[in-house]
């Protein structure tokens, strides 16, 4: 095997299909990186759950496979002069590194035993710009349980439709959700979940713009095209929450908040609150206005944030991180706060109607006082 190409291009597929790498298995191939000489060149880096494979182009003089050994060969490249590198591997797997009056020689392995990548079938492609499924994972994922006793919520339900692409995370005390409505249509309907450490390296890999990501949902895999990069990862099997039946409806108190001013200072309120000093945000939604307060050994924060509209002087604790997560994500400049009472969610829905969003946080108990 032989090829050349150059050393920005290797850095960069060997950065993104060494994500899947497996640190340490039983079955030591795959603690490598599958390089592919053909028509260009391939890397993929695939720990049984995850696989990334990276195109480049390369100018191939002899085809072939091998196992290369990830750190070192990443190490090694990284550290090359820019320009061109020349890679060739002999039949004993004995490689040769060049790039300018820089030289290497390390051993490979053979491919033979290199486990078969998930394969998806010829499904029908979705596209969507990338920009926007970035913004749906980003906007959801951080509320997917890390509970593994109900595995099917540690990942993002995506619900299909013609005329809109729906992305869902739960974890019991919160729920997010991000729509996408596509201007001509997907032609499509289909429901899957998607492991939240699948979804992360799909985040990583996709950029800021508006040219069009893919996704192919097979049996029991997904395949995501981004741009060079291909992931393929295992679905989630159960059975998700019908979590339109626990979004509440028709609030009877809606009120609207510029969304970086109440971020903020739920933000400085609970600078008083860790996760060794816990205590709720104890929030009092009047008019025009929300107090918030809270309380933990270490101290003690109040804070006032501007509103529009009357809370009726509703009484409310919520978890101080959940909610400025959610906040953190909301994708407008202002938001809708809908609540019912003490003991049901507080729901942030777009003022917009551009927008498509709702974040759900349920209530926790605050003493009297």
């Amino acid at each position: 095997m032989r090829f050349t190409c150059e050393k920005t291009m290797l850095v960069t597929g060997l950065n993104i299909a060494g994500r899947t790498v497996a640190q340490k298995s039983s079955l030591s191939v795959i603690e490598g990186i599958l390089c592919k000489a053909g028509q260009g060149l391939s890397l993929t880096g695939y720990n049984m759950e995850t696989a990334i494979t990276y195109e480049i182009d390369a100018d191939v003089s002899d085809m072939g496979q091998c196992i290369l050994p990830a750190k070192l060969f990443g190490d090694i490249i990284r550290r090359l002069p820019e320009g061109p590198v020349t890679v060739v591997v002999d039949e004993n797997y004995k490689v040769s590194i060049r790039a300018g009056y820089a030289s290497f020689t390390i051993s490979a392995e053979s491919a033979e035993d290199y486990p078969e990548l998930p394969d998806v079938g010829d499904g029908r492609e979705i596209y969507i710009p990338q920009n926007k499924l970035k913004e749906m994972i980003s906007g959801t994922i951080f509320a997917v349980s890390e509970n593994q006793g109900r595995p099917i919520h540690t990942g993002v339900k995506f619900e299909v439709t013609n005329d809109a692409i729906t992305a869902v995370a739960v974890d019991g005390f919160r729920l997010a959700r991000r729509t996408f409505h596509p201007e001509e249509g997907t032609g499509r309907e289909m429901r899957f979940v998607v492991p939240a450490a699948g979804l992360k390296e799909v985040e990583k890999i996709l950029t800021d713009v508006e040219d069009n990501a893919a996704f192919t949902l097979g049996t029991k895999h997904i395949l995501f095209q981004v741009g060079n990069a291909t992931l393929v990862c295992r679905l989630l099997e159960g059975e998700f929450l019908d979590w339109r039946r626990v979004v509440p409806s028709n609030c009877p108190i809606k009120m609207v908040a510029n969304v970086c001013d109440l971020a903020s200072s739920v933000e400085r309120v609970g600078l008083i609150v860790s996760e060794k000093y816990k205590s709720p945000l104890r929030c009092v939604f009047g008019d025009q206005e929300l107090l918030m307060r809270t309380s933990t050994t270490i101290g003690a924060a109040e804070d006032r944030c501007s509103l529009a509209g009357d809370g009726k002087e509703l009484e409310i604790g919520f978890n101080v991180r959940y909610l400025a997560e959610a906040l953190r994500v909301i994708p407008s400049e202002e938001v809708t706060l809908e609540l019912t009472n003490g003991l049901s969610p507080i729901v942030l829905t777009p003022v917009d109607e551009k927008e498509d969003f709702a974040y759900m946080v349920l209530p926790v108990r605050i003493k009297n006082g």
